[in-house]
């Protein structure tokens, strides 16, 4: 690993993951970890953030989230696989970062400038932001730089956040007249939207998604329930692929050239039924993430394992994060 440039990225322990998640960031998580020195954790702090009050899920919501990582091909012999609280350098780091960081340039970050936004509609006092949810930018900004990150992978949404991550690191540097800290440079991924299947943004809260975990049972009723062309109302009907919001989209995820042509064909033709094509396509779902969830089964059946994974990466984790936490402070010339 010591020849590869590092990468490093997370996700906040929600619960079950959802293909959306999966053809969004998982895949090509699978791709970099060959590529470089990969740090992927599970950020339980920051999940505090907005949810200090709502933590009776939290532990087995870090266990489903690492079952779905693992399932999906996250390979703790390729990638450092940790827990965010498990690395308290990171939260050390974040002390010193903390106390050069001007308030302003948190106050751009444009997550707290939507939440002010929401907070304003309903009529709330932005004084009730937690000071952890305030100061989180310079957290995030410290699980970075406590491996001298040199990509992060991410979405064009979300360069503002790497920007402000770099805009530290070189305060920080010029500051104590040092070149300590990498500069991270965002790592611009393209990112599969997958819709939900009412055709709005898929997501766990909108009741919309397909989990990796579900059952194939599970799978095949929810795509029964997916948006189609609106415009055919009977099966002799003839249809319009580029109407059917949502369905033909999964075909163009799940198919191959050959299914893509022929749902499309029987679609135009009305040879085949919106009732006939989703059934054909949850058949087609359930046998792409089979092996996926065969090998979620595995690990989730061997609770020894998938700690141990965890411990263990957390601890290679915490040993590079110290190196570059004990750099940090004799740049600053604390008393050792």
């Amino acid at each position: 690993m010591e020849n590869k440039k590092r990468i490093m990225s997370g996700m906040r322990p929600t619960g079950r993951l959802h293909l959306g998640h999966y053809f969004g960031v998982l895949k090509n998580w699978v791709d970099l970890q060959e590529k470089y020195e990969s740090y992927f954790f599970i950020a339980d702090w920051h999940a505090l953030t907005t949810k200090y009050n709502q933590t009776d899920d939290l532990k087995d919501n870090v266990k489903n989230v690492l079952l779905d990582w693992l399932a999906s091909g996250i390979d703790p012999d390729k990638s450092i696989i940790y827990l965010q609280s498990f690395v308290p350098e990171t939260a050390m780091l974040h002390i010193y970062l903390s106390m050069i960081t001007p308030k302003n340039w948190v106050e751009r970050d444009p997550t707290l400038k939507d939440l002010a936004k929401i907070m304003k509609d309903k009529q709330e006092n932005m004084s009730n932001l937690s000071y952890g949810l305030f100061g989180y930018p310079v957290l995030m900004t410290a699980d970075i730089l406590s491996f001298n990150t040199h990509f992060v992978p991410v979405g064009i949404d979300q360069v503002a956040h790497v920007e402000l991550t770099r805009d530290i690191a070189r305060r920080f540097n010029n500051i104590y007249k040092s070149e300590y800290f990498v500069e991270p440079q965002p790592l611009l991924t393209k990112i599969s939207l997958m819709k939900g299947l009412d055709g709005n943004k898929m997501g766990k809260s909108f009741h919309n998604d397909i989990k990796i975990s579900d059952s194939e049972e599970v799978t095949e009723k929810k795509i029964k329930t997916g948006i189609t062309d609106r415009n055919r109302i009977r099966k002799d009907d003839k249809g319009n692929p580029d109407n059917c919001e949502v369905i033909f989209g999964y075909w163009q995820i799940f198919g191959s050239e050959n299914d893509v042509k022929e749902v499309c064909d029987g679609c135009k033709n009305a040879t085949m039924g919106c009732a006939q094509c989703k059934q054909k396509l949850a058949q087609k779902v359930n046998e792409t993430l089979r092996p996926i969830r065969e090998k979620r089964m595995q690990y989730e059946n061997n609770e020894k394992l998938i700690r141990e994974i965890l411990y263990d990466g957390s601890q290679k984790a915490r040993k590079k994060a110290k190196e570059v936490l004990d750099g940090a402070i004799d740049v600053i010339k604390m008393y050792k």
